[in-house]
């Protein structure tokens, strides 16, 4: 019996990453904070953390020479990608080239960009996010309005500090603002750890992936009403709730009602006593 030959993926038949790179003149910008990854099997393994891919739908923030973007159509993902580099856009169209209507470009500012109408519905976002601008992505993601998201999975490359702030838990010493807009109404997981040595340049820093899933919102809870509370609670997380929540009207007498003590600190309350703080206030 006769064996099909094996499909050739996009990375292997393509030139080496970082020769396309030094052809087209490209060098990470410090400015932009980014980073280029040029293993292929770490890459394969980004690819990979959130399951199949295969005919789906993947957006992806700050391909930069196309990384990552290589290794996701490899996985059978149709790939947006929205870059704001100018200088990137060259390579990314040559490799367009080669697989057509599988990747889409955007030139532009991912946090003006309009993602349902623009990516749509039920897409996975993959990315090596840009260091400076990573956490607003996120909050702004994590953020959406109406809930269940637009996307179906978050998988996320930060510096490792910020990871251990999404999945921290009350006590911790990472634990805060961000690790409750990550956790109130999704499910935020450490995939794996980055070393610094895989960028080109290294950055100061060791990376980490963290892939996020949508869960059910808890009714009655107005997302905004949480960012509130959390923002003023960590705000001053030195203090006690009475101070960090007394320009909040109603905060002390609902801390009183839900049985909080208000002499307690934002650290140590647990994900859904601020759900039921935001409840109580929404």
């Amino acid at each position: 019996m006769r064996v099909a030959p094996r499909r050739r993926s996009v990375s292997e038949s393509d030139a080496p990453l970082r020769e396309i790179i030094a052809r087209h003149g490209l060098s990470a910008s410090k400015a932009l904070g980014q980073n280029f990854i040029l293993d292929r099997q770490l890459l394969a393994r980004i690819a990979a953390i959130p399951g199949s891919l295969e005919g789906q739908t993947v957006y992806e923030v700050g391909p930069g020479p196309g990384g990552l973007t290589r290794a996701l159509i490899d996985a059978g993902a149709n790939v947006v990608a929205v870059e704001r580099d100018r200088r990137c856009m060259a390579a990314l169209a040559e490799l367009q080239d080669k697989v057509g209507s599988r990747l889409g470009l955007i030139e532009g500012d991912a946090l003006k960009i309009d993602e349902r109408a623009d990516v749509g519905e039920g897409a996975h976002v993959v990315a090596n996010l840009p260091y400076n601008v990573g956490t607003a992505l996120l909050l702004r993601w994590l953020a959406a309005d109406p809930w269940p998201p637009w996307w179906r999975s978050l998988t996320l490359m930060f510096q490792k500090e910020v990871a251990e702030r999404i999945v921290a838990r009350p006590g911790d010493e990472a634990y805060g603002r961000l690790s409750v807009a990550a956790q109130w109404r999704a499910s935020p997981r450490f995939a794996m750890t980055v070393n610094r040595s895989a960028f080109v340049p290294p950055p100061k820093v060791t990376s980490a992936v963290v892939h996020i899933l949508p869960a059910q919102a808890p009714a009655g809870v107005d997302a905004k009403v949480v960012e509130q509370v959390t923002a003023a609670a960590f705000g001053q997380r030195r203090k006690m709730l009475r101070s960090s929540l007394k320009a909040m009207p109603r905060a002390l007498s609902a801390l009183e009602s839900l049985g909080i003590d208000p002499q307690r600190r934002a650290e140590t309350l647990s994900v859904d006593e601020f759900v039921e703080l935001a409840r109580a206030l929404s």
